[in-house]
């Protein structure tokens, strides 16, 4: 992949890449245009697909992450990619006596709060993992899901401190027509989970709504409280965080008003959902 991408280069063709953990749907899809988009007829799109283990906590979801590389491969086929590259666990993480795996990379600031608080060894595993794909793929463009919104903020951050030589592009959520977030999990919502999981998307209507409703700032721990309520009726439903923070540096904030975002997880039965607007 890296000889390839090099070669790319030498020749004066723009690479577009979308990072991604497979099972992929329309959401991952828009990525993909965009990459397209972003390089033209004439460049080249990558698209990875590799279940990271490092992102994943020891109770998690890793061994039974939803995979179809056949369908996968379809999708991207239809997409015109140039190339999927999809590593094994031994490429990525080399172990052995004088091969052993050690060295990550590691955000300090945004990647703390929600995500990284719930999930404390994720964004470790996310930048290294991200880091290494980058120095792969050597894209000019990485193009990137607002969905996982954190994410993102973590990743540009990671890119402008590190210097690497490429554009973070973050493309707007996909949404299904219910207004769930597209995700590669949502597979996991079978019978009346999946009807209840719209609570998520209900939630951030409800705050929207109330933002408009009013020139004041609102009380974010109301809010806060308020949503838990709404969530909890759901009988399958637990908050697991519901935060409002500036978009820019991730720092909770006490009011909410116009301009700032609000991100929320919510397990529904065993599976954990993420979503977030600005509001």
């Amino acid at each position: 992949m890296q000889r390839l991408a090099m070669g790319w280069r030498r020749e004066g063709a723009k690479v577009g890449f979308v990072p991604t953990m497979g099972y992929l749907h329309a959401g991952h899809m828009s990525l993909v245009k965009r990459a397209r988009q972003l390089v033209g007829p004439k460049g080249k799109v990558v698209v990875s697909i590799y279940v990271n283990p490092t992102q994943f906590g020891p109770k998690e979801d890793f061994s039974r992450y939803p995979r179809d590389m056949a369908r996968d491969t379809k999708l991207c086929r239809g997409e015109k990619v140039d190339v999927i590259f999809a590593p094994t666990n031994e490429e990525m993480y080399p172990h052995g006596e004088n091969a052993a795996f050690s060295t990550y990379v590691v955000e300090e600031v945004l990647s703390k709060g929600m995500e990284g608080a719930s999930r404390p060894t994720h964004f470790r595993g996310v930048t290294t993992v991200v880091a290494k794909l980058f120095n792969i793929v050597l894209p000019d463009y990485a193009v990137f899901g607002a969905k996982d919104f954190q994410q993102a903020a973590v990743i540009k951050r990671m890119v402008r401190d590190l210097n690497f030589p490429l554009q973070m592009v973050v493309a707007p959520t996909h949404r299904e027509s219910d207004g769930l977030a597209m995700s590669s999990r949502n597979k996991y919502l079978e019978g009346d989970l999946r009807t209840q999981a719209i609570v998520l998307w209900r939630s951030i209507q409800k705050v929207q709504a109330a933002v408009r409703a009013t020139s004041k700032p609102l009380q974010a721990a109301k809010l806060k409280a308020d949503l838990k309520k709404l969530i909890e009726t759901e009988p399958a439903a637990k908050l697991d965080y519901v935060e409002f923070f500036d978009p820019d540096t991730l720092i909770p904030t006490p009011k909410v008003s116009r301009g700032t975002h609000m991100a929320l997880a919510v397990f529904v039965g065993k599976t954990r959902l993420i979503d977030n607007a600005l509001l």
